[in-house]
């Protein structure tokens, strides 16, 4: 019989992300569809009692909870600690968490405390009778594995778009706590403050319903012989403000830093979309300037409906790797697309 344990990261306020929520989903439906399973969740934060109210009918059999103010930071001794002791006391054999920068961090660390396996970038979870089965991608082979391991504890981090959000009513929940101690040595580690992006606002906004990619094309010689990179950054954070998307980039793009040449201020390898970038999984998505190379491409393959610009009707966007492909100039395109905005605001 499986006993799965849900870690989750606690918000003072009670918030829960959309991946958070598309977690809860997944445990909930992986223990309906095992026999004789159950499942619990395991918060870890400061104060635990908002988040699990908001989680009260999602179904879980129990709600354990490590919190403090020492667990409320990002830190992997504290977080690894507490997620070893929740682990102990659920009893847990299958471990799940959603795919945070803190659960990424520390969770192979305790799969070796505990004797375990993990398993990272897992997209789907299914059951056989008694058997559990997770999907992932192997990016460079391009190929979707499917694995089943019999050592236990198995720790799984789930991906973005890996269920639907769970969306239940919030309630009354009984919470058991659960003590992690830390020693001095496990305290080193202090979070002093925060710092923005370059570009002073958000532009990487995974639960936004368009994704926008900008290739090196924006950077290169326009009809009229100049580079227009500092037009070019105007019109791509405008759009991508005023459409509330997020925005993305080819390698080649964010490779031109290194090369000395002119590039976007607000772009890092962190907008990277492709074999060695990220994977979106937004409902739309639009590509501009860059050709649809195949390592690009990659990144895509979640992305539901396609479409891109470029002047060359012969990229490889339009040889079946995109949806809709406009032959038209970027430049242009934008401009106009604000202008009608604008003209819509007005």
């Amino acid at each position: 019989m499986e006993r799965i344990l849900l870690l989750l990261h606690a918000e003072d306020s009670g918030a829960v992300s959309r991946l958070e929520l598309e977690a809860v989903t997944a445990s909930r439906n992986l223990c309906c569809a095992l026999t004789g399973a159950v499942w619990s969740v395991g918060l870890v934060g400061r104060h635990v009692g908002p988040a699990a109210r908001r989680l009260a009918g999602c179904g879980a059999a129990r709600f354990l909870s490590v919190s403090g103010e020492e667990f409320s930071v990002p830190r992997y001794a504290s977080d690894a600690a507490a997620a070893e002791a929740l682990v102990r006391a659920a009893g847990a054999t299958l471990i799940l968490a959603p795919a945070t920068v803190r659960w990424n961090r520390c969770l192979a660390g305790v799969a070796q405390r505990l004797g375990g396996r993990v398993d990272t970038h897992v997209t789907r979870l299914e059951a056989e009778g008694s058997l559990v089965e997770a999907r992932r991608w192997y990016y460079r082979q391009r190929m979707e594995a499917t694995l089943r391991r019999s050592r236990r504890p198995w720790f799984v981090l789930l991906d973005p778009g890996c269920a639907l959000p769970w969306s239940g009513e919030a309630g009354d929940v009984v919470i058991e706590t659960v003590a992690a101690a830390l020693p001095p040595a496990a305290r080193r580690t202090t979070v002093i403050g925060s710092r923005a992006s370059q570009a002073g606002e958000q532009t990487i906004r995974p639960d936004a319903s368009l994704l926008f990619v900008a290739g090196a094309g924006w950077t290169k010689q326009q009809p009229d012989g100049k580079t227009h990179v500092d037009e070019a950054a105007r019109l791509i954070l405008e759009f991508v403000r005023k459409m509330h998307a997020s925005l993305g980039s080819s390698k080649s793009l964010v490779d031109l830093a290194a090369e000395g040449q002119a590039v976007l201020p607000f772009l890092t390898h962190l907008h990277q979309v492709g074999q060695t970038g990220s994977t979106p999984r937004h409902p739309k998505g639009l590509a501009t300037c860059c050709h649809g190379e195949e390592p690009h491409v990659v990144g895509w393959r979640f992305i539901a409906e396609r479409r891109a610009v470029n002047l060359d009707p012969n990229c490889g966007w339009a040889r079946g790797k995109a949806d809709v492909v406009y032959v038209a100039d970027a430049f242009a395109v934008l401009r106009e697309i604000l202008a009608q905005l604008d003209a819509q605001a007005g």
